[in-house]
């Protein structure tokens, strides 16, 4: 299949995925906890719904292709040659109320043994509720679609952390060492800016690209990773699950980001190229500090590592909180 017509399936299975979920969205059936991901998160109906419809779709296509899904991991159809990782619905919470934060998120790489991110090719995330897509080619920029509106990426340019609009990682993860290693900025910023928790990590980055907000911060695989302790937090918080985010979570937010000269590394500073697009497990996992300019960010990683520092001297007590 050429680039041209791969691209142009992602764009069709993205709004196909949004027709079959739409009449489910906001719907109280759609809180219906049907099991457990691959990953450790719940599944809920309307995850399920997005699931089946993925496979039928690529089926039906009768083509050579693998994907890597959230609740199904690696599928992989015939000798492939492309590789698509999905996340149906990022934001399933946000889709089950009916609220605006739930998008389609599907990135686009070569099939190899181990894709990684710096090989993600083509990313697309829609917008359940609006429709309204952000669509990355690598080397080529961003277009956004709103209806019948093309768009280009306007980046914030505040670096000052006391007017910060900015979003924040929590699904899943015990909050209160979260807080303590974020206190400084959610004070600082909840006056004259504010702070979010908005359920969807595509959503929150792609409020970057807009112009919406200036950042986007997901420490949990840090905070676990420095603090191997925690893990019993975690799994009680998760039910018997640690839950960070997956590559599957941001994949095709990370190469709209990039394309958008946005600044994104982990939890760290560290770059992203190199981490796995597959895998489940804690190695697998990844924290994300997503900023829309460089200045921002240095600000941003210098408050988090001194929260880091700070909840280091405290440790004892967040391990007995139960």
């Amino acid at each position: 299949m050429a680039n041209e017509d791969i691209e142009k399936f992602v764009l069709a299975l993205s709004s196909g995925i949004r027709r079959e979920v739409l009449p489910y969205f906001g719907n109280q059936s759609s809180k219906h906890i049907s099991g457990k991901a691959i990953g450790g998160d719940s599944t809920f109906l309307i995850d399920d719904i997005s699931e089946t419809y993925l496979k039928k779709y690529i089926e039906d296509k009768n083509i050579d292709i693998a994907y890597y899904s959230e609740d199904k991991g690696l599928v992989k159809f015939g000798s492939p040659k492309n590789f698509l990782i999905i996340d149906p619905i990022d934001g399933t919470r946000a889709a089950a109320a009916g609220l605006e934060s739930s998008c389609i998120s599907i990135a686009l790489s070569k099939y190899k043994d181990e894709p990684k991110m710096k090989d993600l090719e083509f990313g697309c995330v829609q917008e359940i509720k609006t429709g309204k897509m952000f669509i990355a080619k690598k080397g080529e920029g961003v277009k956004i679609i709103d209806g019948d509106k093309t768009m280009t990426p306007a980046l914030s340019n505040n670096t000052d952390i006391r007017s910060l609009f900015w979003s924040v990682g929590l699904r899943g993860r015990p909050a209160v060492p979260i807080i303590g290693v974020l206190e400084e900025l959610i004070d600082a910023s909840n006056f004259n800016g504010s702070v979010f928790y908005l359920g969807s990590a595509s959503f929150s980055m792609t409020r970057i690209v807009s112009g919406q907000l200036d950042c986007y911060i997901d420490i949990g695989h840090r905070l676990i990773s420095d603090f191997p302790a925690l893990e019993k937090n975690y799994a009680r918080v998760g039910h018997g699950s640690i839950i960070n985010n997956y590559p599957y979570d941001i994949a095709a937010s990370y190469l709209i980001l990039k394309e958008s000269k946005a600044t994104i590394t982990d939890a760290y500073g560290n770059d992203l190229d190199e981490h796995c697009l597959m895998g489940i497990g804690k190695k697998y996992q990844l924290s994300t500090i997503a900023s829309s300019s460089e200045d921002l960010h240095s600000v941003l990683l210098m408050l988090i590592d001194k929260g880091f520092n700070k909840l280091a001297n405290d440790i004892d007590r967040y391990l007995q909180i139960k």
